[in-house]
């Protein structure tokens, strides 16, 4: 390297007009890490020759590694303004567009890295990666194949189709690429993550033990390195993994958000000034602002539908922030009918929603995201308001330190528990799951309207469990528990979802070498949410899944009137459904403490039918008077705790936990 730049530098000394040399000294300063030398290099060269591709193609590459990005834009597209021959100015460009939500953008720049070598695979797979992250999966999956094709020995391009597979239910072909990935680079932690998760999705349970022993230490070593895990964060909470890790992932998610934030160059917000709402100068209201890529058909919008507008208006001014298109659906409609301020922002780039929710002065800013399909958590990471609050879409902590809250309960989130949350723990009265089923499933609740087990093929003279809880939330210990429970029940059955149908053969086949019978398994299609909620009540007993539970499932049962048993671990998706079944004030005898107790429980009930009808009829009676389905009084809740974290701003303290009572002296709700 020393050798080279003796003679790029001889070279200049002979002749101070040869552009050459100054851009290749430029190219071996830079690679011996001499960066700012590099930089008066290319800058040389363009003196000499303004226009110059790869001069000015170098100082963008430069400017990108180190994340000033509009600078770089500015010289990848100066060099594409002299030259549309090069196709690497077209790849950089694209990057940063994607980066920044342009995602038509960034696809017409791998258009032209196509148009200049159509066989290029690395274009094939970025431009497959663009269009599946804006759904265009089947396009991307056409990219993949056309990639592989092209280049049969590029492993990333296997794993990718694997992913565009899994995405699109083709489950059998996703496990097929990803083994290839694998076969052609055994080392491949993404590879192996997502191999792990989609054999999780159907039950193949081969060797399980063993692969989520690979899998918890290669997110170690990742975590050690400050690399991004391969496990995503909603992944790692139906992972039996110990919490504290999952803690660290969703810790590297939140960093990764922060990069993706400072990409954009914004300064930092004013933010309204910590003045008590009513006081003199105060808003007047308390201005709370949601953001979601969920306002349409999505359980999100089922549970939360009248929330939005059942806030005091006379106390509260909410405003919702759309990440995604109107779908069209009566649940968009509504949202978009009853909150106060509903925004589609699901055209704007990140950093331009920011701005806006800053313009809107939103004291108080609520995720309902977290970690799932369609976040941009890079806008909280902007910190556009005061208090960042994290709420419902993600049952997990998002380790992110500019989230100040996360809104729970004490069954879900004891304090003894505290140190698997980065966020400050808020305690709702009850239960914090909200749900809407008062609002708009009452007809579930006429008994001239039932479904008839016939209509789906369920036998009539057998006792049915269920549960139909997507099959990733299910592992070999509750399966085997099942199974003990069906030979200990005379004439019993387990109703389970096609949900997916892929996991239907693998979960019979387990069945079988524990001794049950094919008629004992019944898998039935997932059905539309109406629909599912009513044909619940044919079932005798819903048993849970302890390492993920019921959650929107949970609140669908014991609406429909099913009793569940449930069994709490430690982290937040496990401990859901014990607290849907003590806000039906019933809990006890829905809650149990082990998976011996779990077992004994569902073969006495299911033996003892005078009980399970006591419990069945207890259920059914308090519906529409137990806390867990009373909307309003937990929006009246809702309201006191924002309350409490603006008055606790305006005090000058740090977000710190708490607990909501339903005391207007001590939590009030307006002022």
């Amino acid at each position: 390297m020393d050798l080279a730049i003796m003679h790029y530098k001889q070279a200049i000394m002979l002749d101070s007009t040869f552009v050459e040399a100054y851009n290749n000294l430029g190219n071996a300063l830079k690679d011996a890490g001499r960066v700012d030398e590099a930089i008066a290099c290319y800058q040389s060269c363009l003196q000499l020759q303004a226009n110059h591709p790869q001069a000015l193609t170098n100082l963008g590459n430069i400017y990108m590694e180190w994340n000033m990005i509009s600078a770089a834009a500015n010289f990848y597209k100066a060099t594409l303004a002299v030259t549309t021959g090069l196709s690497a100015p077209y790849s950089n460009l694209a990057i940063i567009y994607k980066q920044q939500g342009h995602y038509a953008e960034a696809i017409a720049c791998y258009n032209e890295v196509l148009r200049i070598d159509p066989m290029a695979a690395d274009g094939l797979v970025n431009r497959g990666n663009t269009l599946k992250e804006i759904g265009r999966v089947s396009e991307a999956i056409q990219d993949y194949i056309r990639a592989v094709t092209v280049r049969p020995t590029m492993a990333e391009g296997h794993a990718n189709l694997a992913s565009a597979y899994k995405d699109s239910g083709h489950v059998e072909a996703a496990i097929k690429s990803y083994k290839q990935a694998l076969a052609l680079r055994p080392d491949f932690p993404e590879a192996t993550c997502n191999l792990l998760h989609t054999l999780q999705c159907v039950c193949s349970w081969e060797d399980r033990d063993s692969k989520f022993v690979e899998v918890e230490g290669i997110i170690r070593r990742q975590i050690k390195l400050s690399v991004l895990p391969s496990v995503q964060p909603f992944h790692a909470i139906a992972y039996p993994i110990d919490p504290v890790l999952a803690l660290d992932i969703s810790r590297k998610y939140a960093e990764h958000c922060t990069l993706i934030a400072s990409r954009f160059g914004l300064p930092p917000f004013t933010h309204p000034p910590p003045v008590p709402v009513k006081s003199e100068g105060g808003s007047g209201r308390l201005r709370v602002g949601y953001v979601s890529s969920d306002f349409g058909n999505h359980p999100l919008s089922h549970l939360m539908g009248s929330v939005f507008g059942m806030h005091n208006r006379e106390h509260v001014e909410i405003f919702c922030y759309a990440l995604s298109q109107n779908d069209g659906t009566e649940w968009r409609q509504r949202i978009q009918a009853e909150a106060e301020h509903f925004i589609d922002v699901s055209s704007l780039s990140s950093d331009v929603i920011a701005r806006k929710i800053a313009e809107d002065k939103i004291q108080i800013l609520v995720n309902l995201n977290g970690y799932t399909k369609g976040a941009r958590n890079e806008i909280f990471a902007m910190q556009p308001a005061p208090i960042q609050v994290s709420y419902m879409g993600f049952p997990g902590t998002t380790g992110a330190e500019y989230i100040h809250y996360l809104v729970t309960d004490e069954f879900v989130s004891p304090m003894r528990f505290a140190h698997i949350y980065s966020e400050k723990i808020v305690h709702m009265p009850h239960c914090y799951f909200v749900n809407d089923y008062k609002q708009k499933n009452r007809d579930v609740l006429d008994p001239n309207c039932q479904h008839k087990r016939s209509d789906y093929g369920l036998p009539e003279d057998k006792f049915l469990f269920a549960c139909f809880n997507q099959l990733y939330k299910m592992d070999p210990d509750i399966f085997i528990t099942w199974c003990n429970i069906l030979k200990r029940v005379p004439n019993s059955a387990l109703w389970l979802l096609r949900f997916p149908a892929a996991g239907e053969n693998r979960l019979r086949a387990f069945a079988a070498a524990q001794g049950i019978r094919p008629d004992q398994i019944i898998f039935t299609d997932v059905a539309a949410k109406h629909e599912h909620i009513r044909r619940s009540a044919l079932a005798d007993l819903f048993l849970d899944t302890p390492l993920c539970n019921a959650h929107t499932t949970g609140t669908d049962i014991l609406w429909a009137g099913l009793p569940m048993i449930t069994l709490p671990l430690e982290k937040m998706a496990t401990r859901v459904a014990g607290s849907l079944c003590l806000a039906t004030g019933l809990g006890e005898e829905m809650v149990v403490s082990s998976m011996q107790e779990y077992e004994e429980k569902a073969v006495s009930l299911a033996l003892s039918p005078v009980r399970l009808q006591a419990l069945t009829a207890k259920l059914r009676a308090v519906r529409l008077t137990c806390p867990l389905f009373d909307t309003a009084r937990w929006v009246r809740n809702l309201d006191r705790a924002y309350y409490k974290m603006w008055n606790l701003y305006c005090s000058g303290e740090h977000p710190q936990p708490f607990k909501v009572t339903e005391n207007d002296t001590e939590c009030p709700y307006d002022h």
